[in-house]
């Protein structure tokens, strides 16, 4: 039986790739940070909470990090763990720095120090290409990061490309654009929109407040991803790939299907909100899958719209289950934009 070690288990990704795991017969191990209200929302949701060793472990912790890959014992880590919300590294810039770029090196040199046969994925992101104007970005595109977060993701790119040429580790990096699913966090806006667009329906609220609705993005579906990452592990030798779907979509058309699908004009419930602007923006991001499809044979199968209008069903049902009085696993709830949005008219249905 083979083990896995998960840094960032509690994520959207963590949780997906738990299961997919699990379903191949591997002991699964997750790494967590110790917090007072631990956000396990998402494996309860997939039924994997119970399945798998949980490990508390911080990226900013060394000891920790070597800890958690004695007692796991992993033939395969996937590093997935980061300050992953591009805004927030503009807040936070210092701290996204460590953890999500230092805290690679952290966890590569407690692999290095305990066995050389593990195999690491790391987890890049389109974001390292910035504002870069080629059309289809593809592995050999040049990488210009244009917030916190992404340079903080090309040090951990780089990191891992050293250490597998150093020290002849074997770390892939799969350089993955937008993915999405209802276990995506509220403060991306695919989730966002589709969250406020279900608010909306059910009362609990009457607008949507958006920053720029104008950038476009290479938008698929995370189930589909965590495939991607399994499969890079398999291959004889480590190699670097772009997971992508080949469209950019904007925001505008992302709400354009959200609201149509409910019967409704976005227009009519959308407001801009300059607060929520960026300093620095990316405008379009757009993958070339060449090299993916050719070598490992994946391709994505969940276009655009059906992967909005799944994310707007989702969350439509959670949020009649949740006005029924029904405890359910999800992110909604402990949210204060959201609690402080909630009207009066919804809370007593």
């Amino acid at each position: 039986m083979k083990s896995a070690l998960i840094t960032g288990v509690t994520g959207q990704d963590g949780a997906y790739l738990c299961k997919l795991l699990l379903e191949k017969g591997y002991k699964v191990s997750g790494i967590y940070r110790r917090i007072s209200t631990p956000n396990f929302w998402r494996m309860m949701a997939l039924g994997v909470l119970d399945r798998i060793t949980l490990i508390p472990a911080d990226m900013a912790d060394s000891s920790s990090l070597s800890e958690a890959i004695r007692v796991s014992e992993p033939d395969e880590v996937y590093h997935l763990a980061a300050q992953s919300f591009v805004g927030a590294s503009f807040e936070q810039p210092i701290y996204t720095g460590d953890i999500t770029g230092v805290g690679v090196t952290r966890l590569l040199e407690a692999v290095r120090l305990y066995s050389s046969d593990i195999r690491f994925y790391q987890a890049s992101t389109s974001e390292l290409y910035g504002n870069n104007p080629e059309k289809f970005l593809k592995e050999t595109s040049r990488f210009e990061p244009a917030s916190p977060y992404a340079a903080a993701k090309l040090y951990a790119y780089w990191i891992g490309e050293i250490y597998r040429q150093a020290y002849g580790l074997y770390v892939s990096n799969g350089i993955l654009f937008n993915h999405e699913s209802p276990l995506r966090g509220l403060e991306f806006v695919t989730r966002k929109v589709t969250d406020g667009v279900a608010r909306i329906v059910h009362r609990v609220t009457k607008t949507l407040l958006l920053g720029n609705i104008e950038t476009k993005r290479d938008w698929g579906y995370a189930p589909e991803y965590v495939e991607a990452m399994w499969m890079m592990l398999q291959e004889d030798e480590p190699d670097d790939y772009v997971v992508a779907t080949g469209e950019a979509h904007t925001v505008r058309e992302l709400l354009e299907v959200a609201f149509s699908h409910v019967g409704l004009d976005w227009q009519d419930y959308v407001k801009i909100d300059s607060k929520l602007m960026r300093p620095l923006d990316v405008t379009t991001l757009c993958g070339d899958t060449s090299k993916i499809e050719t070598k490992l044979g994946w391709k994505p199968r969940t276009r655009f719209p059906d992967l909005v209008k799944l994310m707007v069903d989702a969350d439509m049902d959670r949020w009649e289950r949740h006005l029924n009085g029904e405890i359910i696993a999800w992110d909604a709830p402990n949210n204060p934009e959201i609690n402080t949005s909630v009207s009066r008219e919804a809370l007593h249905r």
